[in-house]
């Protein structure tokens, strides 16, 4: 029987999106596991990488996941001694996560790791090609962004 509707995913961008998305991670994972970092930190590592404190809700906003997220998140990068909580002086309630001294050394190794998978990653295109990639990129995901509730 033939469909009617003749939808190809590889003809469309979300499909290499998706691809893309989950090769980097497996591979990032990988690489930055003897830091003891992984690349679902990335957005905690990278709001507070200049020893900024944020609060767990502000964390959250930033890296667009829901507060239980990160909540369990920061719960094992506590656990494995990559952030430090302290009283947050304004709300009593609250704290604020901060990254320890042994992650913030270990953040230079991790970004030039990073760096190598970015040149990996774009092997073979052009300075030029690479700028135009990342301008289609950014508008992509400012129309994804306007896509979210």
């Amino acid at each position: 029987m033939e469909r009617s509707d003749n939808w190809d995913p590889l003809r469309h961008p979300g499909h290499y999106f998706n691809r893309i998305s989950r090769g980097l991670t497996r591979i990032g994972d990988v690489r930055l596991r003897h830091l003891g970092f992984a690349t679902a930190q990335l957005p905690v590592l990278t709001a507070l990488k200049d020893g900024t404190e944020l609060s767990q809700k502000e964390l959250a906003k930033w890296a667009k996941v829901e507060q239980p997220t990160m909540a369990q998140m920061l719960s094992r990068m506590e656990r494995d001694g990559l952030v430090q909580r302290v009283p947050d002086p304004e709300d009593k309630r609250s704290s604020l996560i901060s990254l320890t001294d042994m992650t913030l050394k270990k953040l230079p190794e991790g970004r030039t790791i990073l760096r190598q998978g970015n040149s990996e990653m774009t092997k073979g295109l052009t300075e030029e090609e690479i700028e135009t990639l990342v301008s289609l990129l950014r508008r992509v995901l400012e129309n994804v962004d306007s896509m979210e509730p």
